[in-house]
This record gives structure tokens, sequence and C-alpha cells, in this order.
């Protein structure tokens, strides 16, 4: 996304399974490559991660 991803908006990148298309690839965004999962962030699943990124894009909007 040129400009950046808007909070709220799903990356351009993934695909159907919300699996990266680029992962791995130089044109990858650093800050993606740098947001390493944890505990904290993932909790006990996919809903817990899906909560804790909102909150992030929330705070960094």
């Amino acid at each position: 996304m040129p400009h950046g991803k808007p909070a709220g908006v799903a990356c351009v990148q993934l695909d159907e399974e919300l699996r990266c298309r680029i992962f791995g690839d130089p044109r990858r965004p650093a800050v993606c490559g740098g947001l390493q999962p944890s505990v904290e962030m993932c909790g006990d699943g996919r809903s817990h991660a899906l909560h804790w990124i909102a909150d992030l894009e929330r705070a960094t909007a």
C-alpha cells in the first residue's frame, strides 16, 4: 500500500486464508517483519490477536 495501511483496513497483500502473499520477499514492509508474535499479542488464539491489533491501530491512528 503505497501510502501505508489505514487502521481498520486489511492489508492488500493478505490472501483468502489471511496469509501474507509477500512473506520473505524484500518488498515486504519492515514494519511487518518487526511485528513478531508474542503471548501478549496472540493470547489464546486468533480472536485475541485481532483485538490486540485493533487496539494497536486505534492507539497509532
